[in-house]
């Protein structure tokens, strides 16, 4: 090495520990700081690395033939093979079609519902019946899966069911038509109260004198909710929609297996349900862990594009 190179290195090491020291020193003072919210802050962010990291480990099990007697790390290496044989599945066109219609429909529907009846009870001028309005609104959320499943097959019983009679002997429980819509009118009707709750947070912070001024320069109610109250929603509502993206797929498997039956098993089977009836019924965990890390993949997929989009169109993002 010549001295001329000797002398670049030197200057390059003494630049990157000027630069170094000063950010050392900036993270131990902003340790010797906030010690106490880093300790508050400790045991989540032990519960998220055993319970969510952790168990990354086992993601090996989708590229190897597993054997119970040598464990996760045992078997023999396969490669991609499992994901070839999901792919070459019969099923998995329909399996995929079902999964990505029940989820865009429960997305699309159950992102715009909270923000209309957010916009309709921030309308309501009394406090009493607007805080009645919340509670019965949001009193769906704390319903079971289990019970509200039982619910509907109550309400839509042919003949006898409050719903079910205006169709007669029709069954839309086994109608395979109508399973992706019985499935996100029920989300929506029981999550929409309790997911409107953040939007009228964020309506609640708007200033009053932006109300006033409007009316001053004449808008009515109509005029105030889209050059007010709109506007004021648009950045909470995008960073909701990049992290619902990030579950495109994945629609809920408790529900979706509740409400399953041999009827319309054709529109029913997603990616959820047929994971459990080949890896716990049928004891194929290879396979199984194969088909759920796909299915991670493409949702994480969904959240960087969505992240992307947004970030370019409207300078909101999540990271």
């Amino acid at each position: 090495m010549s001295s001329a190179q000797t002398e670049q290195a030197v200057v390059a090491e003494s630049v990157h520990r000027v630069r170094s020291e000063p950010r050392k020193r900036a993270v131990g003072d902003h340790l010797r700081r906030y010690w106490q919210l880093w300790l508050m802050v400790l045991p989540a962010i032990g519960f998220i690395v055993l319970f969510a990291y952790v168990p990354m480990y086992g993601i090996q099990l989708a590229f190897r033939e597993f054997d119970v007697t040598k464990g996760l790390t045992g078997g023999e290496w396969v490669g991609l093979k499992y994901f070839t044989q999901f792919f070459n599945n019969p099923q998995f066109g329909q399996i995929m079609v079902n999964t990505i219609t029940i989820s865009l429909w429960t997305l699309v529907m159950g992102f715009f519902a909270p923000i209309v009846l957010a916009l309709l009870i921030n309308q309501i001028g009394s406090k009493q019946i607007k805080g009645l309005t919340q509670t019965i609104t949001y009193m769906p959320h704390f319903i079971s899966t289990v019970v509200m499943v039982a619910i509907l097959q109550i309400f839509l019983t042919p003949g006898s069911g409050i719903l079910g009679r205006f169709f007669g002997q029709t069954s839309l429980m086994g109608d395979a038509g109508a399973f992706k819509h019985l499935y996100w009118i029920s989300e929506i009707w029981q999550h929409a109260g309790w997911n409107c709750i953040i939007y009228l947070a964020a309506l609640s912070s708007i200033d009053m004198a932006l109300y006033e001024a409007a009316k001053i320069d004449g808008a009515g109610r109509l005029q105030l909710i889209r050059h007010v109250d709109i506007p004021a929603l648009l950045p909470t509502a995008g960073i909701l929609l990049i992290l619902n993206m990030g579950g495109v797929l994945g629609v809920g498997f408790e529900k979706v297996y509740l409400m399953q039956n041999t009827l319309n098993i054709t529109a029913s089977e997603v990616i959820a349900t047929y994971t459990y009836r080949v890896g716990i019924l049928g004891n194929q965990f290879s396979y199984s862990t194969a088909i759920g890390l796909f299915n991670s993949v493409v949702n994480f997929a969904f959240l960087i594009l969505a992240n992307f989009i947004a970030k370019r169109v409207s300078n909101t993002s999540i990271f």
